[in-house]
Protein backbone atom coordinates (compact mmCIF):
# COMPACT_ATOMS: atom_id res chain seq x y z
CA UNK A 1 0.00 0.00 0.00
CA UNK A 2 3.01 2.29 1.11
CA UNK A 3 5.91 2.74 -1.35
CA UNK A 4 9.10 0.99 -0.09
CA UNK A 5 12.26 2.90 0.90
CA UNK A 6 14.89 3.27 -0.78
CA UNK A 7 17.18 0.92 0.56
CA UNK A 8 14.35 -2.19 0.22
CA UNK A 9 14.78 -1.53 -3.45
CA UNK A 10 16.37 -3.97 -5.48
CA UNK A 11 19.96 -3.24 -6.96
CA UNK A 12 18.84 -2.57 -10.21
CA UNK A 13 15.89 -0.26 -9.37
CA UNK A 14 18.31 1.71 -6.76
CA UNK A 15 21.17 1.52 -9.20
CA UNK A 16 18.79 3.39 -11.87
CA UNK A 17 17.18 5.67 -9.41
CA UNK A 18 20.58 7.16 -8.23
CA UNK A 19 21.60 7.54 -12.06
CA UNK A 20 18.18 9.39 -12.65
CA UNK A 21 18.34 11.46 -9.59
CA UNK A 22 21.42 13.93 -10.29
CA UNK A 23 19.79 13.86 -14.29
CA UNK A 24 16.83 15.42 -13.50
CA UNK A 25 18.15 18.07 -10.84
CA UNK A 26 20.05 18.87 -13.83
CA UNK A 27 17.50 19.28 -16.14
CA UNK A 28 15.07 21.04 -13.68
CA UNK A 29 17.76 24.06 -12.87
CA UNK A 30 19.43 23.99 -15.94
CA UNK A 31 16.80 27.20 -16.80
CA UNK A 32 17.88 28.52 -13.71
CA UNK A 33 21.41 28.91 -14.30
CA UNK A 34 20.26 29.86 -17.62
CA UNK A 35 19.03 32.63 -16.45
CA UNK A 36 21.97 33.56 -13.69
CA UNK A 37 24.21 33.77 -16.90
CA UNK A 38 21.87 35.62 -18.80
CA UNK A 39 21.83 38.09 -16.24
CA UNK A 40 25.37 38.97 -16.08
CA UNK A 41 26.51 38.42 -19.76
CA UNK A 42 27.05 41.40 -21.83
CA UNK A 43 25.11 42.93 -24.20
CA UNK A 44 27.45 42.68 -26.83
CA UNK A 45 27.47 38.65 -26.40
CA UNK A 46 23.68 38.20 -26.37
CA UNK A 47 23.44 40.07 -29.90
CA UNK A 48 26.16 37.60 -31.08
CA UNK A 49 24.02 34.49 -30.22
CA UNK A 50 26.13 33.66 -27.96
CA UNK A 51 23.45 32.30 -24.82
CA UNK A 52 24.84 29.26 -23.43
CA UNK A 53 28.51 29.58 -23.40
CA UNK A 54 30.39 30.68 -20.30
CA UNK A 55 30.26 34.69 -20.33
CA UNK A 56 33.46 36.19 -21.96
CA UNK A 57 33.18 39.03 -19.96
CA UNK A 58 30.97 39.12 -17.01
CA UNK A 59 28.44 42.74 -16.85
CA UNK A 60 27.15 41.42 -13.13
CA UNK A 61 27.23 45.00 -11.78
CA UNK A 62 26.47 47.34 -15.07
CA UNK A 63 23.36 44.88 -15.51
CA UNK A 64 22.20 44.69 -11.88
CA UNK A 65 23.04 48.50 -11.61
CA UNK A 66 21.12 49.08 -14.83
CA UNK A 67 18.00 47.40 -13.60
CA UNK A 68 17.70 48.82 -10.40
CA UNK A 69 18.72 52.64 -11.56
CA UNK A 70 17.35 53.41 -14.84
CA UNK A 71 14.41 51.22 -14.81
CA UNK A 72 11.53 51.19 -12.19
CA UNK A 73 12.58 48.09 -10.73
CA UNK A 74 12.75 49.89 -6.97
CA UNK A 75 9.02 50.75 -7.33
CA UNK A 76 7.66 47.83 -8.46
CA UNK A 77 9.81 46.34 -5.32
CA UNK A 78 8.26 48.76 -2.87
CA UNK A 79 4.39 48.00 -4.39
CA UNK A 80 4.83 44.23 -3.88
CA UNK A 81 6.19 44.66 -0.32
CA UNK A 82 2.90 46.39 0.12
CA UNK A 83 0.96 44.40 -1.21
CA UNK A 84 2.66 40.98 0.40
CA UNK A 85 2.79 41.79 3.54
CA UNK A 86 -0.35 42.96 4.55
CA UNK A 87 -1.95 40.27 2.64
CA UNK A 88 0.34 37.21 3.94
CA UNK A 89 -0.40 39.11 7.58
CA UNK A 90 -4.16 39.52 6.79
CA UNK A 91 -5.06 35.49 5.65
CA UNK A 92 -3.16 34.10 8.38
CA UNK A 93 -5.22 36.10 11.31
CA UNK A 94 -8.73 35.64 9.57
CA UNK A 95 -7.77 32.21 9.18
CA UNK A 96 -6.50 30.93 12.54
CA UNK A 97 -9.68 32.54 13.95
CA UNK A 98 -11.76 30.92 11.37
CA UNK A 99 -9.67 27.67 11.84
CA UNK A 100 -9.90 27.87 15.51
CA UNK A 101 -13.60 27.90 15.78
CA UNK A 102 -13.87 25.36 13.36
CA UNK A 103 -11.61 23.12 15.36
CA UNK A 104 -13.09 23.66 18.87
CA UNK A 105 -16.91 25.40 18.40
CA UNK A 106 -19.53 22.51 17.49
CA UNK A 107 -22.14 23.66 16.11
CA UNK A 108 -25.10 23.28 13.28
CA UNK A 109 -23.06 24.35 9.67
CA UNK A 110 -19.68 23.37 10.64
CA UNK A 111 -19.34 21.19 8.30
CA UNK A 112 -21.16 22.74 5.61
CA UNK A 113 -18.54 26.26 6.25
CA UNK A 114 -15.52 23.89 5.99
CA UNK A 115 -16.86 22.29 3.13
CA UNK A 116 -17.36 25.86 1.70
CA UNK A 117 -13.20 26.82 2.28
CA UNK A 118 -12.60 23.68 0.79
CA UNK A 119 -14.57 24.41 -2.51
CA UNK A 120 -13.38 27.82 -2.87
CA UNK A 121 -9.69 26.10 -3.35
CA UNK A 122 -10.89 24.32 -6.10
CA UNK A 123 -12.63 27.31 -8.27
CA UNK A 124 -10.30 28.39 -11.22
CA UNK A 125 -9.42 31.67 -10.80
CA UNK A 126 -9.82 32.38 -14.43
CA UNK A 127 -13.29 32.58 -14.55
CA UNK A 128 -13.36 35.53 -11.72
CA UNK A 129 -11.30 37.30 -13.96
CA UNK A 130 -14.25 39.62 -14.93
CA UNK A 131 -16.55 39.62 -11.70
CA UNK A 132 -13.39 40.27 -9.52
CA UNK A 133 -11.90 43.22 -12.24
CA UNK A 134 -15.74 44.37 -12.12
CA UNK A 135 -16.11 45.03 -8.66
CA UNK A 136 -12.56 46.82 -8.18
CA UNK A 137 -13.54 49.25 -10.95
CA UNK A 138 -17.46 49.34 -9.09
CA UNK A 139 -16.10 50.00 -6.18
CA UNK A 140 -13.08 52.74 -7.14
CA UNK A 141 -10.17 50.01 -6.19
CA UNK A 142 -8.90 49.43 -9.62
CA UNK A 143 -5.55 50.08 -10.26
CA UNK A 144 -4.85 50.48 -6.26
CA UNK A 145 -2.62 48.05 -3.97
CA UNK A 146 -5.87 47.61 -2.27
CA UNK A 147 -7.52 45.99 -5.02
CA UNK A 148 -4.27 42.78 -4.42
CA UNK A 149 -4.46 43.09 -0.70
CA UNK A 150 -8.24 42.76 -0.53
CA UNK A 151 -8.38 40.08 -3.04
CA UNK A 152 -5.61 37.65 -2.29
CA UNK A 153 -6.70 38.23 1.67
CA UNK A 154 -9.99 36.88 0.46
CA UNK A 155 -8.45 34.01 -2.05
CA UNK A 156 -6.00 32.73 0.33
CA UNK A 157 -7.95 32.47 3.71
CA UNK A 158 -9.88 29.37 2.44
CA UNK A 159 -6.32 27.47 1.82
CA UNK A 160 -5.43 29.22 5.16
CA UNK A 161 -8.28 27.96 6.98
CA UNK A 162 -8.20 24.61 5.78
CA UNK A 163 -3.92 24.56 6.62
CA UNK A 164 -4.83 26.09 10.33
CA UNK A 165 -8.07 23.55 10.99
CA UNK A 166 -6.27 20.33 10.35
CA UNK A 167 -3.26 21.27 13.05
CA UNK A 168 -5.66 23.26 15.08
CA UNK A 169 -7.32 19.51 15.31
CA UNK A 170 -4.52 17.42 16.60
CA UNK A 171 -4.23 19.49 19.48
CA UNK A 172 -5.36 17.71 22.74
CA UNK A 173 -9.17 19.16 23.48
CA UNK A 174 -7.95 18.86 27.10
CA UNK A 175 -5.93 22.00 27.29
CA UNK A 176 -8.67 24.07 25.64
CA UNK A 177 -11.17 22.64 28.72
CA UNK A 178 -8.77 23.44 31.36
CA UNK A 179 -8.55 26.46 30.39
CA UNK A 180 -12.47 26.98 30.26
CA UNK A 181 -12.42 25.58 33.71
CA UNK A 182 -9.96 27.73 34.84
CA UNK A 183 -11.78 30.71 33.29
CA UNK A 184 -9.89 31.83 30.62
CA UNK A 185 -11.95 33.49 27.98
CA UNK A 186 -11.97 32.55 24.08
CA UNK A 187 -9.77 34.82 23.33
CA UNK A 188 -7.14 34.64 25.56
CA UNK A 189 -7.48 30.58 24.82
CA UNK A 190 -7.08 31.37 21.25
CA UNK A 191 -4.17 33.66 21.98
CA UNK A 192 -2.16 32.36 24.33
CA UNK A 193 -2.94 28.87 24.30
CA UNK A 194 -3.45 28.01 20.58
CA UNK A 195 -1.62 30.35 18.64
CA UNK A 196 2.01 29.66 20.57
CA UNK A 197 1.35 25.48 20.29
CA UNK A 198 0.73 25.62 16.25
CA UNK A 199 3.50 28.48 15.64
CA UNK A 200 5.50 25.93 13.48
CA UNK A 201 2.13 25.67 10.98
CA UNK A 202 2.19 29.06 11.36
CA UNK A 203 5.58 29.68 9.92
CA UNK A 204 5.23 27.30 7.09
CA UNK A 205 1.87 28.66 6.03
CA UNK A 206 3.61 31.94 5.79
CA UNK A 207 6.21 31.30 3.66
CA UNK A 208 3.79 29.23 1.58
CA UNK A 209 1.46 32.78 1.34
CA UNK A 210 4.04 34.70 1.09
CA UNK A 211 5.29 33.26 -2.04
CA UNK A 212 1.97 33.33 -3.52
CA UNK A 213 1.34 36.24 -3.17
CA UNK A 214 5.15 37.20 -4.26
CA UNK A 215 5.26 35.37 -7.61
CA UNK A 216 1.17 36.04 -8.27
CA UNK A 217 1.36 38.24 -12.19
CA UNK A 218 -2.27 37.07 -13.16
CA UNK A 219 -4.08 38.91 -10.75
CA UNK A 220 -1.37 41.91 -10.98
CA UNK A 221 -2.24 41.76 -14.57
CA UNK A 222 -5.71 42.37 -14.11
CA UNK A 223 -6.33 44.77 -11.63
CA UNK A 224 -3.72 47.12 -12.49
CA UNK A 225 -2.30 49.32 -15.24
CA UNK A 226 0.71 51.07 -15.70
CA UNK A 227 3.09 51.31 -13.04
CA UNK A 228 1.09 53.16 -9.92
CA UNK A 229 0.12 49.58 -8.18
CA UNK A 230 1.85 47.28 -10.21
CA UNK A 231 4.48 44.92 -8.47
CA UNK A 232 7.59 43.15 -9.28
CA UNK A 233 6.28 40.34 -11.39
CA UNK A 234 4.55 42.96 -13.91
CA UNK A 235 7.74 45.19 -13.39
CA UNK A 236 9.53 42.44 -15.08
CA UNK A 237 7.22 41.75 -18.02
CA UNK A 238 7.67 45.74 -18.51
CA UNK A 239 11.28 45.42 -19.31
CA UNK A 240 10.88 43.80 -22.14
CA UNK A 241 11.15 46.15 -25.14
CA UNK A 242 8.25 46.97 -28.22
CA UNK A 243 10.60 46.41 -30.76
CA UNK A 244 13.81 45.00 -28.87
CA UNK A 245 14.32 43.52 -25.79
CA UNK A 246 17.87 43.64 -23.41
CA UNK A 247 17.62 39.95 -21.65
CA UNK A 248 20.25 40.70 -20.07
CA UNK A 249 18.34 43.45 -18.01
CA UNK A 250 15.04 41.26 -17.97
CA UNK A 251 17.31 38.18 -16.48
CA UNK A 252 18.75 40.51 -13.93
CA UNK A 253 14.95 41.47 -13.14
CA UNK A 254 14.47 37.99 -12.38
CA UNK A 255 16.86 37.12 -10.51
CA UNK A 256 16.14 40.36 -8.31
CA UNK A 257 12.38 39.30 -8.11
CA UNK A 258 12.96 35.55 -7.05
CA UNK A 259 15.54 36.37 -4.11
CA UNK A 260 13.14 37.69 -2.00
CA UNK A 261 10.97 34.40 -2.11
CA UNK A 262 14.37 32.13 -1.64
CA UNK A 263 16.02 34.39 1.08
CA UNK A 264 12.63 34.14 2.98
CA UNK A 265 13.08 29.86 2.35
CA UNK A 266 16.33 29.76 3.81
CA UNK A 267 16.04 32.32 6.56
CA UNK A 268 12.84 30.09 7.99
CA UNK A 269 13.72 26.74 6.90
CA UNK A 270 13.76 25.31 9.95
CA UNK A 271 10.30 26.58 11.05
CA UNK A 272 9.09 25.48 7.43
CA UNK A 273 10.25 21.82 7.71
CA UNK A 274 8.72 21.70 11.42
CA UNK A 275 5.41 23.27 10.40
CA UNK A 276 5.01 20.62 7.65
CA UNK A 277 5.79 18.00 10.03
CA UNK A 278 3.86 19.15 13.06
CA UNK A 279 2.04 16.23 14.33
CA UNK A 280 2.97 13.32 12.09
CA UNK A 281 4.02 11.50 15.16
CA UNK A 282 2.67 10.69 18.65
CA UNK A 283 4.45 10.18 21.66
Amino acid sequence: MYPLPVERWRPTSRTLYKISLPIALVVWLLPMLAVLLTSIRSSDELQQGDYWGWPKHFALFENYGTALTQTPMLHYFANSVLITVPSVIGAIALASMAGFALSTYRFRGNTAVLFAFVAGNFVPIQILMIPVRDMALRFGLYNTVWALIIFHVSFQTGFCTLFLRNFIKQLPFELIEAARVEGASEWTIYWRIVMPLVRPALAALGILVFTFVWNDYFWALCLTQGDDAAPITVGVAALKGQWTTAWNLVAAGSVLAALPSVLMFFAMQKHFVAGLTFGASKG
